[in-house]
């Protein structure tokens, strides 16, 4: 149960209640110690565990920062996991940092493991996710190529342009016409 004295312990990082609970965020489907410096979940997503093993039955994950069940996450699950949010919140502002915040790692870390697994960024797998959404809306719908780019996450039509151009040889419009 979430008490003022357990939220206080996660907003302010206090060492002195790990092992005695755990917190999961239902949004990353990760799990932490107390202590954990990750950015602060909004109390409306954590749930209290008594236990790491508590955590991991309930289908979290351990933070790659904390360990809070004192071993590593697999790299491949790790990069899984990375994959699963990119192509699951594609539509957001996800920048490196905000990735690695999200999964619970430094940036350089998570962008070097990523591309040693997949040969790929995780930047280069978010735009092609992103293309593949706006491939997918362009066909199937009349919707403006600048509220196709808000749609799938680029910060304005004239960069989402440049960056379908690239992948696919042609601007959205003549991609729409083409098919």
């Amino acid at each position: 149960m979430m008490t003022d004295e357990r939220w206080n312990a996660i907003v302010n990082c206090d060492a002195a209640y790990d092992g005695q609970f755990y917190y999961g965020v239902t949004t990353t489907g990760i799990f932490c110690r107390p202590s954990c410096k990750s950015r602060t979940p909004l109390q409306g997503h954590v749930r209290l565990y008594e236990s790491a093993a508590e955590a991991i039955a309930d289908r979290l994950r351990p933070c790659k920062r904390c360990k809070p069940d004192g071993m590593r996450l697999p790299d491949e699950e790790w990069v899984a996991a990375i994959r699963e949010v990119i192509e699951a919140r594609y539509p957001e502002p996800l920048t490196l940092p905000v990735l690695a915040e999200l999964m619970h790692g430094s940036p350089y870390h998570m962008h070097r493991t990523f591309k040693r697994l997949t040969g790929e960024s995780p930047a280069s797998l978010l735009n092609s996710t992103r293309i593949t959404a706006a491939k997918q809306l362009l066909l199937a719908s009349a919707m403006p190529v600048r509220e196709v780019a808000e749609r799938v996450g680029f910060p304005n039509a004239a960069h989402f342009a440049t960056v379908f151009q690239k992948a696919e040889g042609c601007s959205p419009s003549a991609y729409r016409q083409q098919q």
